[in-house]
């Protein structure tokens, strides 16, 4: 493997995050409006999406191609593309992950904007989940 690049997709490229997580059998899209990153070997391997919400961002849609897990490549991407960004990350986790979040900085979030909280509601109607939060 060669060595990994981890950068902000432009628009005319948003397709292909989309058409990877298709690849790989997830129902994850990237949201219009959002900041896409993504990592690259020789092609996208990792990508997430950070929305603009009232006090900084929502994070969603970060998936790692199982054969680049282990390398820390998500903690990688989301660290360099929360940087980028001004107030709290936001995101929704099931509870068993929040390890692996609680090692990149975020903490369990309570006070989540209006707009998060009526949707972790309507989630958490069909799967445990988490709200977690990171100020920058």
């Amino acid at each position: 493997m060669s060595e990994v690049s981890i950068q902000l997709l432009s628009e005319p490229l948003w397709p292909l995050l989309n058409k990877f997580y298709r690849a790989h059998g997830s129902s994850m899209k990237a949201l219009k409006g959002g900041r896409l990153w993504v990592a690259r070997d020789t092609g996208i391997v990792a990508g997430l999406c950070l929305t603009p919400v009232v006090g900084g961002h929502w994070l969603t849609g970060l998936f790692v191609d199982p054969a680049y897990r282990g390398q820390k490549l998500a903690t990688r991407l989301v660290l360099r593309a929360v940087e980028q960004v001004e107030g709290t990350v936001w995101l929704f986790c099931h509870p068993d992950l929040q390890g692996v979040y609680d090692r990149m900085g975020f903490t369990q979030e309570t006070l989540l904007p209006q707009s998060l909280s009526e949707r972790l509601v309507r989630y958490k109607r069909n799967k445990p989940l988490i709200a977690m939060g990171l100020k920058s």
